[in-house]
Parts: C-alpha cells; structure tokens; sequence
C-alpha cells in the first residue's frame, strides 16, 4: 500500500504548511483512541523527521495546517497564534442567506473536548467574528417541508478571537448554520447536501492565513484551494469564480 501523504502547501528548514483533508485529527487524541490517522504522524513519515503541530484544527474542517520543524519554532509560533498574531480566513457554506456582511460578538463557554456539548464551570469568555457573503442562491429543495425552496450561501469568515468551535457556534448563533455540521447545524439540510453531492462532511475550509516567519520575520502568505466537494457544490450553484478568489499559493516576502 503507498505510503499516506499530504499535500505540500509551504515548506522551509523551519516549518511546513499542509492542506488537512475533512475527517482528520490533528495529533492522536484521548477523545478517539481508536483512530490511528493523524496528521501529525502522516507528516511526520512523509517528512522523515518529528513535527510539532502550531495550532488546532477541528477534525472535520480542511484546510491549512501549520507544523514546525523544530521545538524553538514551536514555541514562537504558538505564541502568535495565542497572542493572535496570525491571521486566518475560511471558506464555509450556510442555511440561508446571511446579511452582506457583518461581525458577531457573541460570548462562548469553555468546551472541554472536540466533541461533546459539555461546558466547563467557567464564565463565557469573549469572541468575535468578521464574515462576508460571497455568493447565494435558492433551490428548488423542499427540504422544510414548511418550505417549497432552499437558501444556501457562501461565506468567508475571519475569528478575531480563537475559541473552540468559533466559526460553527457563532453562525449557528445568526440563524445561519454551517452545512455538515453534525454538532451545530440542521439534520435535513445535511441530509440533502449529503444526498445530492455524494459527501457528508463539514462544509469549512481554513483557505487563507497570513503570519511572519519565527526567523526571519518575513510576512508570509498563504492558501489552499478549495476542496472538491465545495467546488462541487459551487459549480451546482454558480459559485465558482466566488469560490476561487483565491488558489492555493504560498507567497514570503524577502527582505
């Protein structure tokens, strides 16, 4: 059997970028002790060498993965994820058609695993999200039967802050969901979605992220394209040039 890689996005003597696919950890987990995939340990024997993953991403979301290559440039990136030093941008599909634009400042509680809805003891603590509506449609899905016809939109959004399940709480919290997702969204619209495209997954994708290199301090860009299930759906709803804003690129400034 071939050996399991992952696709390249950026890499240097000091950290490497990859595009995460849905449906994969991070690093193996406590939560899931049967899983034995991550992409922790895929890196690492595709590399060759140990990594050190610089920051979380939800299991079912896809998308830019920043790994460091050494524990010093762990450490420094770490610290400007925690310290929001890194900018990230992502793609999602939502239940209908969320304003233009827009910011949610919503508090959210403490979770105390990836999976669950418990909540630790704790005061909610502040978060807040920027977003842009990129493209929507209606269909011809009666998938409320209150309802002859569907909406679904294309949002980017951007977290200012960087707590649990951010981006899937705060558009649930506008009425506007994220499709695929089990925890937050509608049932029947993931169902239809499932149904029609041939997938069940979390429609969020991290597609965009900006940060300065932990040596040199270069400003360094990044993006991962879109994955062929939204440019599916895209194509079905006249999405695509909206999807592709950007491609997948990797862009460091020299000084």
């Amino acid at each position: 059997m071939p050996q399991e890689t992952l696709p390249l996005i950026y890499r240097d003597d000091h950290l490497v970028v990859v595009d995460k696919p849905a449906n994969l950890l991070v690093h193996p987990s406590e939560i899931d002790r049967r899983e034995t995939r991550s992409a922790m340990m895929i890196l690492r024997d595709q590399l060759g060498q140990w990594v050190w993953p610089a920051h979380r991403l939800d299991r079912p979301t896809s998308g830019l993965l920043v790994f460091a290559l050494n524990r010093d440039c762990a450490r420094e990136l770490a610290m400007a994820f925690q310290e929001h030093r890194v900018r990230k941008e992502y793609l999602a599909i939502v239940r209908g058609h969320p304003p233009l634009g827009g910011i949610i400042r919503h508090a959210l509680t403490v979770k105390d695993d990836q999976e669950s809805r418990r909540t630790i003891d704790a005061e909610p603590q502040p978060a807040l999200t920027l977003y842009h509506r990129l493209a929507h449609t209606t269909v011809d899905w009666p998938v409320d039967k209150r309802y002859p016809t569907s909406r679904y939109a294309l949002v980017r959004c951007r977290p200012a802050t960087g707590r649990r399940h951010q981006l899937r709480r705060h558009l649930k919290h506008i009425s506007h969901p994220i499709i695929g997702d089990s925890s937050y969204g509608k049932g029947a619209h993931n169902r239809a979605f499932a149904s029609t495209f041939g997938e069940h997954r979390l429609y969020l994708h991290a597609s965009d992220l900006w940060l300065n290199h932990p040596v040199t301090g270069a400003p360094v860009d990044l993006s991962a394209p879109p994955p062929d299930a939204f440019l599916r759906v895209a194509g079905a709803f006249g999405w695509a040039e909206s999807a592709m804003i950007r491609s997948g690129q990797a862009h460091v400034t020299k000084e």
